[in-house]
């Protein structure tokens, strides 16, 4: 939603009607000479000049025979009359839509590129009311709180504080966005369960030589995976969702995320589309360096993601570990990177967060975060 390639909206409208004057003051006749040139009653001839009775297929024929414009021109005057008069009519409803933006992250939203970054003044409400509607793909505020608002039964929270409507359905909008530009097959879970096997071998590497693999390693299966920036309210670092029932999407942000929760909370996400892929309508918001409630499927997921990462058989070996030595050794043996053994000696209770072996974990935020 930008200034740029927006077109002249004038705040006025010219009815068919208009021209219908200019043509008949050029060759002075009246109304009623014209109505009944027209085969109309006066009255019929003055409420389709004013614009109160829409331009027929059959007045654009007669129009065309009397005036000597063709009835195609008449037809498109009264579309663009009649769209413009809508236009017009529903700045004044988005006008009184304001309020809805309040309950929206309007600061993340211009951080993202979907609304101009420019003062939010009452004049600019309007437009960026329709920007927003239009984001959404909703109608109105009361067709976004029934859509996302709706959704609300489907979410499945590992924190108390997810309640912030507002700021969950942008994030997960945001992914939305570019997920529907992505162009995959569908879900395959045996070829998944393979890309997860691989993917795990991309641990040791780089962001920018692991990101486009782990896509394409995802994509090839079905999956969708995403790459969003936070929205802090949302509190919401991955998602798992059915986007339809053959289109599984994982959305993760990269806010504050040393690679050992970034990898955590991937496989924790790829956990639900595995595990928990008979409720394809739950949406499970996950923040699971932050949980305060757990469930089940949470309780699962974090298991599997942690068994997938250091599989059980090492579990005696893991918790022997002590010094970097021993760390970057097991890591090397496991083929995986040294971070991530620190995160999971951390969250043992073996290892305190404040430890110098943090230096072992990798700090990176991805250039290719997407924005819609």
């Amino acid at each position: 939603m930008t200034n740029q390639g927006q077109t002249f909206q004038p705040d006025w409208v010219s009815p068919p009607g208009d021209t219908i004057i200019d043509l008949m003051e050029e060759r002075d006749w009246n109304q009623a000479e014209l109505a009944q040139r027209l085969g109309f009653s006066p009255k019929h001839l003055n409420q389709l000049v004013k614009g109160k009775v829409s331009l027929t297929h059959d007045a654009a024929l007669r129009l065309e025979r009397v005036l000597g414009a063709t009835a195609r021109f008449w037809l498109n005057r009264e579309a663009q009359y009649r769209e413009q008069l809508a236009r017009m009519e529903a700045k004044e409803r988005y006008q009184g839509w304001a309020s809805w933006l309040d309950q929206l992250p309007l600061a993340e939203l211009k951080k993202t590129g979907v609304i101009p970054d420019v003062r939010i003044t009452n004049a600019a409400k309007p437009d960026l009311v329709e920007g927003l509607l239009t984001f959404f793909g909703v109608a109105s505020p009361d067709d976004w709180q029934t859509h996302y608002g709706g959704m609300q039964a489907s979410f499945r929270r590992t924190r108390e504080s997810q309640s912030d409507l507002g700021a969950i359905a942008s994030w997960l909008r945001l992914g939305e966005v570019v997920a529907e530009k992505m162009d995959t097959p569908a879900y395959n879970k045996a070829r998944f369960e393979q890309a997860i096997t691989l993917i795990r071998e991309l641990t040791v590497l780089p962001p920018d030589q692991f990101e486009p693999e782990m896509r394409r390693l995802c994509a090839e299966a079905g999956v969708k995976l995403v790459l969003v920036p936070a929205i802090p309210r949302a509190h919401v670092s991955g998602v798992a969702r059915w986007l339809n029932r053959h289109s599984p999407l994982i959305q993760i942000s990269l806010y504050g995320k040393t690679n050992d929760k970034f990898w955590f909370t991937f496989f924790h996400e790829a956990a639900h589309i595995l595990l928990h892929a008979d409720g394809k309508q739950a949406i499970f918001l996950d923040d699971p360096n932050h949980a305060t409630q757990n469930s089940p499927e949470e309780d699962e997921a974090n298991r599997w993601a942690g068994d997938t990462l250091i599989p059980s058989a090492y579990a005696f070996e893991l918790s022997q570990l002590e010094t970097e030595t021993q760390i970057m050794v097991f890591a090397r043996q496991i083929n995986i990177h040294p971070g991530i053994v620190v995160g999971r000696l951390q969250h043992d209770q073996k290892l305190g967060y404040a430890t110098h072996l943090n230096r072992l974990k990798a700090g990176f935020r991805f250039v290719g975060q997407e924005r819609p």
